[in-house]
């Protein structure tokens, strides 16, 4: 079975390391030193780590859903794990934030913030709204923590079918959530920003309006996405593509779920200026995209010219199908 987004071995051995290192500092003490005794090997297919007051702390892995054991180890029984506290979350969000009120108000305002290595940690709780604007999240009562994995060479199996030629074409990544998407993204904008093969690094710019492409923390790119890559981190992406038009000049512009009404107008400018794109978008399949208002327009008016569809089918990152500007398959991927 060939998967696109197959993890090496030292891919999967440096996993666990890098959560140990880069997510369990910021959680709650008591939850921490539990979550401490397993195994590096068993959290290398870890996907999220969910938090709710009163309820099992899930970990949610590439095979199946796990919870946390009362003595530290990853169980299937519901009765027997461990329950996460108020007062866990509240310990959790406060380290996340650096003990700062202030940065807790400000990124609670977005309902999510990316920690060190590029994970994003996001929240629910009661919204407190101010002038018709959502303020910030008070009374917390849920953390998702997800992973975020770069794998080098996740692209490499369809970066051919991306270009015309020597021409890189408008590309929409389309899936459901958790099928490998935004990794893919990341690895096509490292590709073509180093360069590879006869094709010589291009310039690139994403707009990153949630921080998972990038995985910017403190402003700075957690994840690698090239050397010629200018990053527009915390930004919505119709007013961030307009910004890189006019400010940066790149030959290539990426993001993030595109969908929204705004990111139609946007999108065409881009296009029409003469800049290619590379985009992803939530959908099971083409048809059910294309039936979304915003995205579907874009779709319809055959902006993009290259289609890669995602699934879970044989793991994250599997490729049903690569379509042409014609909906045509011209690669059909982990069949």
């Amino acid at each position: 079975m060939t998967i696109l987004m197959r993890q090496t071995v030292l891919e999967k051995s440096l996993t666990g390391e890098r959560i140990c290192r880069e997510i369990f500092p910021f959680l709650a003490p008591e939850l921490r030193n539990l979550i401490e005794k397993i195994s590096l090997e068993k959290l290398n297919d870890l996907e999220e780590i969910r938090l709710r007051i009163g309820a099992p702390v899930l970990f949610r892995c590439t095979g199946s859903d796990l919870y946390l054991g009362r003595q530290g180890s990853l169980i299937n029984s519901r009765q027997q794990a461990f329950i996460c506290t108020s007062e866990i979350i509240k310990k959790t969000v406060m380290m996340m934030c650096n003990c700062s009120v202030y940065a807790l108000e400000e990124e609670m305002q977005k309902g999510y913030l990316t920690l060190s290595g590029g994970h994003r940690a996001g929240f629910t709780g009661h919204t407190v709204i101010e002038a018709g604007r959502i303020k910030t999240l008070k009374q917390i009562s849920s953390i998702n923590i997800r992973v975020a994995r770069f794998i080098p060479g996740a692209a490499a199996r369809i970066l051919r079918h991306l270009f015309q030629g020597r021409q890189l074409q408008h590309t929409i990544i389309i899936s459901p959530p958790r099928c490998g998407k935004t990794t893919l993204l990341r690895d096509i904008v490292a590709a073509i920003s180093n360069g590879f093969a006869e094709f010589s690094p291009v310039q690139v710019a994403v707009v990153d309006e949630r921080s998972e492409i990038a995985g910017c923390r403190d402003g700075v790119p957690q994840m690698p996405v090239g050397h010629c890559t200018d990053v527009l981190d915390a930004c919505p992406k119709a007013e961030g593509m307009m910004m890189l038009v006019r400010s940066m000049g790149p030959e290539v512009i990426a993001t993030d779920e595109i969908g929204s009404l705004a990111d139609v107008a946007a999108i065409q400018e881009v296009i029409n200026a003469g800049i290619k794109l590379i985009a992803t978008a939530h959908g099971r399949n083409l048809e059910e995209a294309t039936a979304r208002p915003g995205i579907g327009e874009i779709i319809q008016q055959r902006f993009f010219s290259r289609y890669v569809v995602l699934s879970r089918r044989k793991g994250p990152g599997t490729v049903e199908v690569i379509y042409n500007s014609e909906f045509q398959a011209i690669w059909k991927g982990d069949g």
